[in-house]
């Protein structure tokens, strides 16, 4: 079944997760460099408000910045104050995702089950988020597909690689969310861009 459309032009999220606000720039042009324009920093990393509002600033007109790990609603209105665009959750809660959908944010929504997926769709998702996607396999997304409507942008995150991100896609995952085979606190810049760069390569190649 092919997959659907998404918002981003590359339908790859770069999740810099632990990235400080003094690192943070160069890790951000490194990604734009490489065609990325959907940043993710989780609001477990550390100083996370001004890493975000600072990337808000200097690229917000030509990239999506988004936090994610988002569990409260208060994290929801402080990241719509700060310019992002959209939240990831790592799990389903229709309280939040209907509040963040309120408040005007794309929502990826983080879901294992169908009965989680059609809840978060239903509380406003406008996107999924198979988590963690290892442990499920490109096969739950095959299964999934089957039943969830075609119209919503399915990704698959958590232990995707270069090596493997064919397979998520083959079996009907708009893309992936890339994480610790991306960007590990610490890395130079150019570790991020070359990192980025298989996983462009890797899209591309497939699509």
């Amino acid at each position: 079944m092919p997959a659907a459309p998404s918002p981003f032009r590359l339908p790859l999220v770069a999740i810099l997760r632990g990235v400080t606000p003094d690192q943070a720039p160069a890790h951000f042009d490194a990604l734009l460099d490489e065609g990325y324009d959907a940043i993710e920093i989780p609001l477990n990393s550390p100083d996370w408000a001004t890493s975000i509002g600072q990337a808000v600033r200097a690229h917000g007109a030509r990239a999506w910045i988004g936090g994610g790990t988002v569990l409260r609603p208060a994290q929801v209105d402080q990241l719509r104050e700060l310019g992002a665009r959209f939240i990831v959750t790592p799990n389903t809660n229709p309280a939040l995702v209907r509040h963040a959908a309120d408040a005007g944010l794309q929502v990826l929504a983080g879901f294992a089950t169908a009965s989680e997926a059609f809840a978060a769709l239903d509380a406003g998702a406008s996107m999924l988020k198979l988590f963690p996607a290892a442990t499920y396999g490109p096969g739950h997304i095959r299964a999934l597909r089957a039943v969830l409507p075609a119209s919503v942008p399915l990704f698959a995150v958590g232990g995707i690689t270069p090596g493997s991100l064919p397979e998520w896609l083959a079996a009907g995952c708009t893309g992936a969310g890339t994480g610790g085979e991306l960007y590990r606190p610490g890395q130079s810049p150019e570790a991020t861009r070359q990192n980025a760069g298989a996983f462009r390569q890797a899209f591309m190649d497939h699509a």
